[in-house]
């Protein structure tokens, strides 16, 4: 028997079966295909030919199939079939395969059900978020929390500031953690030198006066770095290195978790440590350079009134102690930042307790207030390792 299926436009034909009222996918056909017929012809077997089957307009039709599918380079929306992945922003490569095609489309669905409920249309959320949206890597859960926060009218000024709008759409405690962190970080400062330190704690105030300084400058960038986001960056230049398409496609923190249609591979996420400790590298050489410059100064000013104080107390040394606390904040500290934000924060206690914000509030000012002060003891421990520091 010969079975022979092809599109053609329609006929009078008796002898052919017409089905043009089956394309249950209509939308994903162009209009020009509103003119073709489905046929179907079934002639008697014959001795001269097997079974075959035949297809014409094959291009079209192999269309058909991958539009109701969700493969294919076009049946998605940013075009770039399994090489970008619906779900992962294209040109991100944060997620590949139909899987993430899927995981885009019903974001997608999510974030329309919401826009419908708000009773807002895209094109008044940010172009950044818009443009996230359209690419299905953003879902319902992270457009609900948008329109929450712009309910303040400080959390919709910081919102307006790229990196802030990512902090706080993946964590809508991320205000309160930044002013634990700068609130604590004199007091716990002070109580970890005195800890080391003791009955040397005033001979060597100078010294603590550094540290405080270095820290407080410190802490702020130490929770911004490392905290989760949700990624609204454009995709870079066609024109960009391999190693800058590499780094701006990895995650903020090593451990965040993935939001539905993203996927970040092992090495992204070595990589999000590797780009994070460069960064604070360069805030604990900075701050080092202004906290060690002012206590300098402030040991001069001392030496200039108390003359008797000029072979007690000695500078301390700006490059060294620059550069060693540069490496302690891109070794030591990103990695316990890291941890605490992605693993400890947002993988244990938020969801146990994602519905008690102000329990959530107070184990996370605990944990980082315990953080901060096992930070304050490794850093003078390190200090004298090195010999940039010295026990009286």
């Amino acid at each position: 028997m010969a079975i022979a299926i092809c599109l053609s436009p329609a006929s009078s034909s008796s002898s052919s079966l017409s089905l043009s009222n089956f394309n249950p996918r209509r939308s994903f056909l162009s209009s020009s295909s509103s003119s073709s017929l489905l046929h179907l012809t079934v002639n008697p077997p014959t001795a001269a030919a097997s079974s075959s089957l035949t297809f014409h307009h094959r291009r079209r039709l192999n269309h058909l199939f991958a539009a109701s599918t969700g493969g294919g380079g076009g049946g998605s929306d940013n075009g770039h079939g399994s090489s970008g992945g619906g779900g992962g922003g294209g040109d991100d490569h944060h997620g590949e395969g139909g899987g993430s095609d899927n995981a885009g489309r019903k974001n997608r669905a999510e974030v329309l059900l919401v826009l419908k409920d708000a009773g807002r249309s895209l094109e008044s959320l940010p172009k950044d978020l818009a443009a996230a949206i359209e690419a299905g890597r953003i879902p319902g859960l992270v457009v609900t929390r948008y329109f929450e926060l712009e309910k303040s009218s400080l959390f919709r000024w910081l919102m307006q500031f790229g990196g802030f709008k990512e902090r706080l759409l993946a964590d809508d405690l991320f205000l309160a953690k930044v002013a634990m962190e700068c609130g604590v970080g004199v007091f716990t400062k002070t109580a970890a030198e005195y800890e080391r330190r003791r009955e040397n704690f005033f001979n060597e105030l100078e010294v603590v006066f550094a540290d405080v300084v270095m820290a407080i400058i410190a802490d702020f960038m130490l929770v911004y770095l490392p905290a989760p986001t949700v990624s609204l960056r454009p995709p870079l230049a066609v024109s960009a290195g391999l190693i800058a398409k590499f780094f701006h496609n990895c995650p903020d923190n090593a451990f965040q978790v993935a939001l539905a249609g993203t996927s970040y591979s092992l090495l992204q996420r070595l990589g999000a440590i590797v780009r994070n400790g460069t960064k604070l590298f360069a805030v604990g050489t900075v701050s080092s350079l202004v906290g060690t410059a002012v206590t300098n100064a402030l040991i001069n000013a001392k030496k200039a009134v108390d003359n008797s104080a000029a072979e007690e107390i000695e500078n301390v040394p700006i490059l060294s102690t620059s550069v060693a606390y540069g490496v302690y904040m891109a070794v030591s500290s990103n990695l316990r930042y890291q941890v605490l934000a992605g693993v400890i924060e947002q993988r244990i206690l938020e969801p146990l307790l994602h519905e008690q914000k102000l329990i959530l509030s107070a184990l996370c000012f605990a944990v980082r207030t315990g953080n901060t002060f096992l930070g304050s003891l490794l850093w003078v421990d390190y200090a004298r390792w090195i010999g940039i520091q010295k026990s009286h």
